[in-house]
């Protein structure tokens, strides 16, 4: 579903006075601190988090600001090189998918620990190769900072203001690189997904997913079986804003085949629906990206008990997939 550059500073062995910094770099450090406090400048980094690890494919959070961009790096591959995005100039030389809420947001990532990544200055500390991502957003950090990305598209106020006892977590710039699209890749994104919101007691999993291109008309039969057979129950339904509202019952009822229009739709959205998602009323064209998005709605309480003997219950905290690895 989808997901501002961080300067680093260098060490100084010399300055106005021995074992004194510059002021224009202290201010730079206060600065980056106030505006990436997650990332801020300095040695620190996070505590590592690794959630399953499958062969040489590991998920883990981002840890420092290098592996954040490593993760734009690949959505730009993916969005902008292989799909249909358009990039703005500045995007575009610095070759990263990058905005505002990459700062306040947790970064998933599957990294190949045997495919070091090549070029930039990265290169010289042969850092692992980020293949998949998921950027994660926790409502009281949307509500402390920017709100929820998907506000832009669809209203989904009304939806958190009807659920106050229900914590939610939206997922965004969903992307795996083409040649690690595979079942254990997937597999290694859910862990890590399902482990994380288990370990911050979410309870809802909203964001947006897409289909490539802007023309509806191209999946009409994909968004007619969504409108149909899997829109959202009232008490859990979101709408796309008015000015952005674009009507997924393009063909009646009783022209929708089940079975054909789950042969079209993107594996992601099968995925979710597979799981137990919903989806808002309405899709919502999104001309920079070149998709054409339906809001995803997945409360925890809906998802298919038999995927927990897999993935974990809802009360436990480890994820089952690092556990079954490391006793192996």
């Amino acid at each position: 579903m989808k997901l501002s550059a961080h300067r680093k500073t260098k060490r100084w062995s010399r300055g106005p006075r021995a074992g004194v910094l510059p002021l224009g770099l202290l201010a730079l450090g206060s600065i980056a601190r106030q505006r990436f406090p997650r990332f801020a400048i300095g040695p620190r980094r996070r505590p590592e988090k690794v959630y399953g690890r499958i062969g040489d494919l590991e998920v883990r959070l981002a840890r420092t600001w290098a592996d954040v961009k490593r993760a734009q790096k690949l959505r730009y591959d993916v969005f902008y090189n292989e799909m249909s995005a358009k990039p703005t100039f500045t995007a575009q030389i610095r070759g990263r998918d990058e905005d505002p809420y990459d700062a306040i947001c947790d970064h998933l990532l599957v990294i190949d620990t045997a495919q070091p990544c090549s070029g930039g200055r990265e290169w010289r500390w042969q850092q692992p190769r980020v293949v998949g991502t998921y950027r994660i957003l926790r409502q009281e950090v949307a509500q402390r900072k920017l709100g929820f990305y998907t506000q832009g598209e669809y209203d989904i106020a009304p939806l958190l203001a009807a659920k106050p006892n229900y914590r939610f977590m939206e997922l965004g710039r969903s992307c795996v690189l083409k040649p690690y699209r595979t079942k254990r890749t997937v597999e290694l994104l859910w862990h890590g997904l399902w482990t994380y919101a288990r370990e911050h007691k979410i309870d809802v999993m909203i964001g947006c997913a897409s289909f490539e291109g802007t023309d509806p008309q191209k999946h009409a039969m994909a968004l007619s079986f969504l409108h149909y057979y899997a829109r959202a129950p009232e008490d859990w339904r979101v709408r796309a804003h008015d000015h952005l509202f674009v009507p997924m019952d393009i063909l009646p009822r009783e022209q929708v085949d089940p079975r054909a229009a789950m042969r079209a739709m993107p594996p992601l959205i099968k995925g979710y629906l597979r799981l137990g998602a919903v989806v808002g009323d309405g899709a919502v064209i999104d001309h920079q990206f070149g998709t054409t998005d339906v809001l995803i709605v997945l409360p925890v309480e809906r998802i298919d008990p038999r995927y927990f003997e897999h993935f974990g219950a809802p009360d436990e905290q480890a994820s089952r997939l690092t556990q079954r690895r490391r006793g192996t």
